[in-house]
């Protein structure tokens, strides 16, 4: 029995010490069902309201805030602003980077939340164009930059809390259950939005409706906070700590000496993301907008495919520990360029069924991507930096991947009436994982 197990034995039921010894409940290994439910909250929270945010700038925001324009380059202004939570996910990576490697990853947790809820709540309550003119869609490009901020820091912090509690046999189970965040996030988003599209007049859900999933995403933070706060902090931070081999300057040290990492981690995710824009956001313009099919649809799309993958990605973490981080990941670039062709026949059949079929097909292809992906990026640095690693690898290649994603994506069918160059780009963009995959390192599945 280790020093920290020792100590809460001497615990009583109500945590208070049995013994002279001032031991704090922070020093005791987290039960992993409460570091899952700690990990998934955060980030089912913060993809929740971005996945809000991304919904409504395919359906209402070019009316609301940029209603003097045609309403495909209204479409592409929202998605501006929908790039600017990507640009600020960067400030976020390297200011919570650096902040998770020298104080550790719960206080990150608990401070990414709460900006990412206030922000929400204030875009909920945000005055449109009609109401105070240009300001309404400058005030939505800063909390969006707020969004975005939280983003970046939380992604690694709750990545790592899965990944450093519990066996390091089972870090790609461990590290996917961060993973289903953004699928629970996106599924309770687009059911939100389905209830209110389908109980309100188009008119009232311009007017108010749309306001509602934001006001209500207050008690996923009151409930994440909750949560967060009766983590311990991870097992390898607290021997950092112990060992005096917490990094002074984590950031500069990555850029000095983990450079190549830095690259291959980010290259990784680049495909992934463009791949998500696809199917998370354009899908629902490329639906209602351009087939000019019955917005409901289109959600439903997205809600089953967000519903698949709730349990596709623990199951594709769960094969990268017997099979290899890389075979997965590859096996879900391929699918991806598939997906990428295919998904547009389906939605040009116009029929209900071959849609959701679709954005299923592409959402699983993501998911053997994603529910690797985060055991994949963190094993790339050594534990001293692995936050701000982690945190910069994926804050960047957001930016790259996913952050211009919708306004590419947008802006070349706007230009080509033709959804053969969207593949084009999404195919090419998986080919940059797939070679950035190629240059990983992994902790390959060793036979029983």
């Amino acid at each position: 029995m280790n020093e920290d197990t020792t100590e809460c034995a001497s615990l009583r039921a109500d945590g208070i010490p049995t013994s002279s010894m001032s031991t704090s409940a922070e020093t005791c290994p987290t039960p992993i069902g409460k570091v899952v439910m700690a990990s998934m909250a955060g980030a089912t929270l913060e993809w929740y309201d971005f996945t809000l945010y991304n919904a409504l700038a395919a359906l209402v925001f070019n009316r609301l805030f940029f209603p003097t324009v045609d309403p495909l380059v209204g479409t592409i202004l929202a998605f501006s602003t929908y790039a600017v939570g990507y640009i600020s996910r960067p400030i976020g990576g390297i200011i919570f980077g650096w902040a998770g490697d020298r104080f550790g990853r719960k206080t990150v947790l608990l401070v990414t939340l709460f900006m990412m809820g206030v922000s929400s709540l204030l875009i909920g309550l945000l005055p449109t164009y009609d109401a105070v003119g240009a300001a309404a869609p400058l005030l939505l490009v800063f909390l969006r930059f707020v969004q975005g901020m939280a983003l970046g820091g939380d992604w690694a912090a709750a990545v790592l809390l899965s990944t450093e509690h519990g066996s390091q046999q089972r870090k790609g189970l461990n590290g996917s259950f961060a993973q289903i965040g953004p699928a629970a996030g996106t599924l309770l988003a687009t059911g939100a939005l389905w209830i209110v599209t389908t109980t309100v007049s188009p008119a009232d859900f311009a007017s108010w409706g749309w306001r509602v999933p934001f006001l209500l995403s207050v008690a996923l933070v009151a409930a994440g906070l909750w949560v967060r706060r009766s983590i311990a902090e991870t097992p390898q931070f607290r021997s950092l700590k112990q060992k005096h081999e917490v990094a002074q300057s984590p950031i500069t040290e990555v850029f000095q000496s983990h450079l190549g990492s830095l690259f291959v981690a980010g290259g990784v995710r680049i495909g992934t993301d463009v791949l998500y824009a696809l199917m998370a956001t354009f899908s629902l313009t490329y639906v209602s907008q351009v087939l000019k099919l019955p917005r409901p649809i289109a959600l439903a799309g997205v809600l089953s495919g967000a519903a698949a993958q709730l349990v596709l990605v623990p199951a594709f973490g769960s094969l990268s520990d017997r099979l290899g981080r890389k075979r997965v990941y590859a096996v879900g670039i391929a699918t991806g360029v598939i997906a990428a062709f295919a998904v547009f026949a389906l939605f040009d059949s116009r029929q209900p069924v071959w849609i959701v079929i679709a954005v299923i097909f592409g959402f699983a292809a993501h998911a053997a991507m994603y529910g690797v992906q985060a055991s994949l990026v963190t094993e790339q640095f050594d534990s001293q930096v692995r936050f701000a690693g982690s945190s910069l690898a994926y804050t960047f290649a957001g930016v790259i991947g996913g952050g211009f994603a919708p306004l590419i994506i947008a802006t070349l069918y706007k230009r080509y009436t033709s959804p053969l160059p969207i593949s084009l780009y999404v195919a090419g963009a998986l080919a940059v994982s797939a070679l950035a995959l190629a240059c990983s390192r992994s902790s390959e599945a060793r036979p029983n």
